[in-house]
C-alpha cells in the first residue's frame, strides 16, 4: 500500500495527516503552538517550536505495517515567514504571522507613492501587511546585524513550507512552490520568478529567497529527524487554500471554493493566464499540475474560525461545537443583530486594516443565541461579499460553491451560506481538503497520477445544500449586513480624523 504523510502547518497548530493510496484519511494528529503578541497588532510564533511539533506529529501517526511506499507532502498557511542563519539553522527572529500589522506604515507609503499599480501588475497583490514582504523588510531593518548578515549571504528567508523543507532535508534544499511564493508580494506571477524590482523596493537580497518550483515537484528526501524508519520523498507542496482548490477538484475556470479556517479564503479559478482582479481582490498562482499553471482570483476574510474561537474562549458564550449549531437554531432569525468581525481589520473586498470588530442592532430583547447566530452568519456574509464582487466585475457567477475547513461541518452555517448566496453549496465529504490536495500533488509529482482525468477519480463523496431562503428575505438580510459594515467603516474614518 502507498501512504502519504501530509504536514498541514496552520496558523496556530501543526497537523500530521496520513492518507492511503485511495486518499482515505487513515490517521491524524494535531499539536498547537503558541501565538505571541508582544505588542498590539503584532503576531509571532516560534519557528523552531513549529518544526519540532511537525516532527512530533509525524511520530505520533499510526503508520500501518503494510506501508511499503511512504512519502511526505506539505501544505501550509501561506504568508507566515521566518528568516534564519543558513549555517546554524537558527532563526534571527520569530516567525511573523499573517495577522501581524507592524509593516502598515511602509505599505501606506507604497500606496501614497503610487506603487500599487506596479505591485498589482507584477505580483497580482495589493500593498498590505497581510503578505510577507513588509514584515521581512521590518526584520532586516529592525533587528541588530540582520541586514549586514543578509547582504553577506549568510541568511535565508521563506514561508513556512520553505522552513520545513530546509529542516527536513538537513539544510540541503531551500525551495518553495509557486503558490506560497505568490503570496509574498515579491514574486512575479507572470514570469513565475522572484521579481527583481520588488526585491529592490523592499531592499531584500535575492540570495535569501528559496528556489520556486511547481507544486507537483519532488522537493527532496527526509527521515524527519530519524522519526521515520527510512528516507522518503518530499513531494507535493502548496499553500493551504491552494491545496483545497486541488482537493475540491476546482480545475475549470469559474469554479470556486471557500475554506473556513482561522480566516476564510474565497477563490475562483480563472484559467492559465493571470488576470486583473476585481478591486478588493487579488490574483495569485492557483496551483501547478502536469506542466500547467492555473491562476485564481481570491479574496481573504481575516476572521472566520477566529470568531468562533473568540465566542468560545474569550466570551464563553458557547461550550461546544454542538452549541454552535443548536443555539443559532433556537431563534427564528438574528433579531436584527449583526456582527462585523474585524479583529484584524476588514479584509477583501473592503480592505480597511485599521477597522475594529463591532456588533450592531443590540436591544433588550437580544439574547446569547442572537449574538452567536450573528457571529456564524458573519462568516457567510463575508464570503457572499466576495462572490458578489466576482459575479459583478468578472461576469462569472459560480453555479455552486465548494466549501471546506473545520467550520464547514456546521450544518447551520452550510445552510445559511447557501441561503445568502442564492445558489447551492457543496461540502466535501472530508474535512481535510487542503491536506488532500497536497497528497494528490504528491501522487502527481511521483507519476502515480498522470493526468487530470485520473485526479478527478479521486473525488470524495460530497454533500449538496440547496438554498431555501426567499429572495426578499435574502435581500433584507444582505442590506442589514451591508449597513453594519458601512457603519463600521464610517466610524473608523471618523476615529482616524
Amino acid at each position: 500500500m502507498k501512504y502519504v504523510i501530509t504536514i498541514d502547518q496552520r496558523t496556530s497548530s501543526t497537523k500530521a495527516l496520513l492518507f492511503d493510496e485511495r486518499f482515505t484519511l487513515v490517521d491524524r494528529t494535531i499539536i498547537p503552538h503558541r501565538i505571541l503578541h508582544p505588542k498590539d497588532d503584532w503576531a509571532e510564533a516560534d519557528a523552531e517550536e513549529i518544526y519540532r511539533n511537525a516532527v512530533t506529529a509525524i511520530g505520533r501517526l499510526q503508520i500501518p505495517a503494510d506501508a511499503e511506499d511512504l512519502s511526505l507532502s506539505i501544505v501550509n498557511q501561506r504568508e507566515t515567514f521566518v528568516i534564519w542563519d543558513k549555517v546554524t539553522g537558527k532563526p534571527v527572529y520569530h516567525a511573523i504571522l499573517w495577522q501581524d500589522r507592524r509593516g502598515a506604515a511602509f505599505c501606506q507609503e507604497m500606496k501614497d507613492s503610487g506603487m500599487e499599480t506596479a505591485v498589482r501588475e507584477r505580483t497580482g497583490l495589493v500593498p498590505d501587511t497581510f503578505f510577507s514582504a513588509s514584515g521581512m523588510k521590518w526584520v532586516l531593518d529592525s533587528i541588530e546585524s540582520v541586514r549586514r548578515r543578509a547582504e553577506n549571504g549568510d541568511l535565508l528567508a521563506g514561508t513556512m513550507d520553505s522552513w520545513l523543507i530546509w529542516n527536513l532535508t538537513a539544510g540541503r534544499v531551500h525551495a518553495t512552490d509557486y503558490t506560497n511564493a505568490s503570496r509574498t508580494m515579491l514574486f512575479n506571477i507572470n514570469d513565475l520568478e522572484w521579481d527583481p524590482e520588488m526585491l529592490r523596493y523592499f531592499t531584500i537580497p535575492a540570495s535569501m529567497m528559496p528556489e520556486a518550483r511547481p507544486g507537483d515537484s519532488v522537493f527532496g528526501e527526509t527521515d524527519a529527524g530519524g522519526v521515520l524508519p527510512c528516507k522518503v520523498k518530499i513531494a507535493g507542496v502548496a499553500g493551504n487554500s491552494h491545496g483545497a482548490m486541488v482537493g475540491q477538484m476546482c480545475f475549470e475556470p469559474g469554479m470556486g471554493k471557500t475554506t473556513y479556517g482561522t480566516g476564510s479564503s474565497v477563490m475562483f479559478n480563472v484559467g492559465e493566464q493571470p488576470v486583473s482582479a476585481p478591486n478588493g481582490m487579488v490574483c495569485s498562482v492557483g496551483f501547478s499540475m502536469f506542466d500547467r499553471t492555473y491562476y485564481v482570483v481570491e479574496g481573504h476574510v481575516h476572521s472566520s474560525g477566529a470568531v468562533l474561537d473568540w465566542l468560545t474562549d474569550n466570551l464563553r458564550l458557547v461550550d461546544s461545537k454542538t452549541d454552535l449549531e443548536q443555539l443559532p437554531l433556537s431563534v427564528p432569525d438574528n433579531g436584527g443583530v449583526y456582527f462585523v468581525p474585524a479583529f484584524q481589520g476588514l479584509g477583501s473586498p473592503w480592505w480597511v486594516p485599521e477597522a475594529k470588530a463591532m456588533i450592531t442592532g443590540l436591544t433588550m430583547n437580544a439574547t446569547r443565541a442572537h449574538v452567536v447566530r450573528a457571529a456564524l452568519e458573519s462568516l457567510a456574509y463575508q464570503v457572499a461579499d466576495l462572490v458578489e464582487l466576482v459575479s459583478r466585475d468578472m461576469n462569472n457567477l459560480p453555479q455552486v460553491l465548494c466549501i471546506d475547513g473545520e467550520s464547514a461541518n456546521n450544518d447551520f452555517l452550510m445552510q445559511f451560506q447557501a441561503d445568502i448566496l442564492g445558489f447551492p453549496v457543496r461540502r466535501l465529504g472530508l474535512e481535510e481538503a487542503s491536506g488532500l490536495g497536497s497528497a494528490i500533488l504528491n501522487f502527481c509529482a511521483r507519476g502515480i497520477l498522470e493526468n487530470v482525468e485520473q485526479v478527478r477519480e479521486v473525488r470524495k463523496v460530497s454533500e449538496l445544500c440547496l438554498p431555501q431562503m426567499k429572495p426578499d428575505e435574502r435581500i433584507a438580510c444582505r442590506q442589514g449586513w451591508l449597513q453594519s459594515v458601512h457603519t463600521l467603516m464610517l466610524g473608523t474614518r471618523r476615529n482616524a480624523n
